[in-house]
């Protein structure tokens, strides 16, 4: 088969409705696609998607200075006491969730939390567990100070980003 007859024959179906035409002539064969494959998923689970590598969950903003989309409520803010000038509040460091899962405070149900409010936490410490597609994701403190607040409910689903700890470095 010649280039002239192939360039006719891409003609021949540009202008047609048919959308797949596959030739062979001895030990020639052509194959020519109006449309590529298109292939369509459908599911019903949700899909979770990992944080950037190195995307920061920690945040030294007070939750109230953070801007979230216009359409995800803001977090409610922990209330500063009598005692807390607005300056300390400022100075927190809000712990976020690096991954979407179920927050567990402790180990297992028969253990102690790993950290409680008042607690001084050093960097490296185990402040909780995100369990995120049966993989228990133990998450660190990168900083050393004291537990302010604990801002997520044990055994409950957190989302990503979602503020879990407030610690005073200071």
């Amino acid at each position: 088969m010649d280039l002239k007859t192939v360039k006719n024959l891409l003609n021949l179906i540009s202008d047609s409705d048919v959308n797949e035409v596959e030739i062979e002539e001895g030990d020639f064969k052509i194959r020519i696609k109006k449309q590529a494959d298109t292939v369509q998923y459908s599911s019903s689970a949700p899909v979770y998607m990992s944080p950037p590598q190195g995307a920061p969950y920690y945040n030294p903003v007070a939750p109230s200075q953070t801007s979230a989309p216009a359409d995800t409520p803001e977090p409610t803010a922990p209330s500063v006491t009598a005692g807390e000038s607005a300056s300390a509040a400022e100075r927190h460091i809000t712990v976020r969730a690096p991954i979407v899962g179920t927050f567990y405070r402790a180990p297992s149900p028969e253990t102690e939390d790993f950290v409680n409010e008042g607690d001084t936490v050093s960097k490296g410490d185990v402040l909780c567990i995100i369990e995120a597609m049966k993989i228990m994701n133990e998450i660190e403190s990168e900083h050393t100070g004291k537990i302010i607040k604990v801002l997520a409910d044990n055994a409950q689903p957190v989302e990503y980003n979602q503020p879990l700890y407030l610690i005073d470095p200071s």
